[in-house]
């Protein structure tokens, strides 16, 4: 989940450097590094109180137990999520504000990807630390203090990362963007009114709130655990499950021409064309060293005799000419 977290999260920042806005595009690359780094060094250190385990369908109630851990996953949740004033609401927010500038339709479709996002990561949350533990045989504890000390300095800089760049609607000089404008020109485009960017923000803010409430009610308060592997679902279940199907397509479109393509040119052009005209070359150009071995007899007057030869060919050659 985390992978594709990430995944997702350098699809914002290749939208913003398509829209020209590339000091934003480093920005969600800074702030992602803060939260990101704590969910995969946090996840280390569930699986290590879970004793290796890493399926988050047989983990849970573990909030209690693994109170820094949770506060400081929690911190990165909602970072990723983009909630104020976490780190990447700042930097997200500045994304959505560019594609809304350039296009609804693409505003529309991050906003889609941020909702996504806050709902697997609240989905992931509320399976591992909250509700009852589901694994029996598991009996996790918090981390030492060389697993969690490193989580807390990663949730400070998840927390108050995005303070590095807060933009003029919230009163800031957008600090990080004027440190970059020396070496990254972003494309200039006409800011949003007060009016509209507040209202993205504030229309943005109650889905993500209402996404939250529909996690929990799902995962907590239904108790709902997601199908184990194997046990048949539903086709968009299925098509979702298996990532659209992408590794097939690419299989069959891709690898297999491709590798059809690589093995009839290496087994019938290069083995059976190529190579022996190379070899062949080379056996040419030996016996022609062979050949030309022979003028060399180490006899002076063969030399001299071949040297006046060929100045009388030279001298009969430009006579004719």
């Amino acid at each position: 989940m985390l992978a594709y977290s990430t995944v997702s999260q350098l699809g914002y920042m290749f939208l913003a450097l398509g829209l020209g806005a590339y000091s934003t595009a480093v920005f969600h690359l800074t702030t992602h590094a803060f939260f990101k780094a704590l969910l995969f060094l946090g996840a280390g250190s569930i699986i290590h109180a879970m004793g290796g385990e890493q399926d988050i369908r047989k983990m849970g109630g573990l909030r209690k137990k693994m109170p820094v851990t949770y506060f400081t996953f929690l911190a990165a949740t909602l970072a990723i999520s983009g909630i104020p004033p976490f780190s990447g609401f700042f930097s997200k927010d500045l994304i959505l504000s560019k594609a809304f500038e350039n296009n609804p339709l693409l505003y529309i479709l991050a906003l889609g990807g941020a909702l996504i996002t806050c709902f697997y990561m609240f989905r992931l949350l509320y399976l591992v630390f909250f509700g009852s533990q589901r694994l029996s045989t598991a009996h996790p504890h918090e981390s030492p203090r060389v697993m969690t000390v490193p989580l807390i300095i990663l949730s400070i800089l998840s927390v108050f990362g995005g303070f590095l760049n807060i933009p003029s609607l919230f009163g800031g000089k957008s600090g990080f963007s004027e440190f970059l404008s020396s070496t990254i020109r972003s494309k200039v485009t006409p800011e949003l009114s007060f009016s509209t960017e507040s209202g993205l923000i504030a229309g943005s803010l109650i889905l993500l709130v209402v996404i939250i409430l529909l996690a929990y009610r799902t995962y907590v308060k239904k108790t709902v655990v997601p199908a184990a592997d194997g046990i048949p679902v539903s086709f968009p279940g299925k098509t979702i499950a298996n990532k659209f199907y992408i590794d097939e397509f690419y299989r069959a479109v891709i690898e297999k021409p491709f590798g059809f393509l690589s093995d009839f040119f290496f087994n019938k052009v290069e083995n059976k064309v190529l190579d022996p005209i190379v070899d062949e070359v080379g056996i040419l150009t030996s016996k022609l060293g062979n050949l030309a071995r022979k003028l060399q007899q180490g006899n002076m007057s063969f030399y001299f005799f071949a040297m006046v030869a060929g100045i009388l060919l030279f001298i009969i050659f430009i006579l004719i000419v």
